[in-house]
């Protein structure tokens, strides 16, 4: 849904701040709808990460004579990368998913070729098959790596 509003709101902003210098506006609306939407998804991500460190690990580093700079890369952002991975890696795997999505405007994505090359060739069910089986294959890795880490997590 989101990409349909950028889809009908972004090129009439991009007009009135560039003229008629964008050619394919549809890629621009895409790259900006994705961009912005999953930003607030990958920056709520690490806020929450950052927040899951206890305060006293960043009040020892401060008790040491760190700067703010040194306690956020030397003790928080490491324990937090450690907590944030598993969700940076399921938002990755939605945000890939997301990616067929801007067939929908028109755009060719893997999806969106599978059904050209397919309608072609006369083979659209073979190819749509193939497509949904290379999704199917990517996402299951790395929703698999996610559940390692996770347990990893869990372990230690």
């Amino acid at each position: 849904m989101v990409i349909l509003w950028f889809f009908l709101i972004v090129p009439q902003a991009i007009h009135a701040v560039f003229g008629g210098a964008v050619r394919d506006i549809r890629l621009t609306s895409a790259l900006a709808a994705f961009s912005l939407f999953q930003a607030a998804y990958y920056s709520e991500i690490i806020r929450a990460g950052i927040q899951s460190v206890p305060k006293d690990q960043a009040q020892a580093g401060y008790a040491l004579g760190m700067r703010y700079g040194q306690v956020m890369s030397l003790i928080v952002l490491p324990q937090a990368f450690r907590n944030m991975v598993p969700l940076l890696l399921t938002q990755t795997i939605i945000l890939f998913q997301d990616t067929s999505l801007v067939y929908v405007i028109g755009l060719a994505d893997f999806f969106g070729s599978a059904q050209k090359v397919g309608e072609r060739d006369g083979r659209l069910v073979e190819l749509l098959l193939f497509a949904g089986a290379i999704y199917f294959v990517i996402c299951s890795a790395m929703s698999y790596l996610v559940k390692r880490l996770q347990e990893q997590k869990v372990a230690a």
